[in-house]
């Protein structure tokens, strides 16, 4: 699915300011939720590995929501990392995450 999402969509999507003033508190709610959902999550399986594997899905989500923000502060949805976004979140088993942040791509389209 990311794969194909960013085939989907280009690269990046502006975001005139009008609509990023109209949306803005509700993309900052999918972040900070997002964020807040990505930070509460455990290793799904005991050992070292796995809390490795996870600590690097954690900090892989959390980097791409701070890359969509920026990017929204300068009139963008970045679709790579929303792509990029998802594919972690997914493998942290937030699949509901996942689809709001990929999901932001449509966020002007009333």
């Amino acid at each position: 699915m990311a794969d194909g999402f960013c085939t989907m969509f280009p690269m990046s999507k502006q975001v005139s300011p009008e609509m990023r003033a109209k949306y803005d508190e509700i993309f900052m709610q999918v972040m900070l939720g997002t964020q807040a959902e990505a930070q509460t999550t455990q290793p799904q399986a005991p050992g070292n590995l796995a809390a490795m594997f996870h600590k690097q899905q954690v900090a892989d989500a959390l980097q791409q929501c701070a890359v969509l923000i920026a990017a929204w502060n300068q009139g963008e949805i970045d679709t790579k990392a929303i792509s990029k976004c998802a594919a972690a979140l997914k493998g942290l088993g937030l699949s509901a995450a996942a689809e709001r942040i990929e999901n932001l791509v449509k966020i002007d389209e009333e």
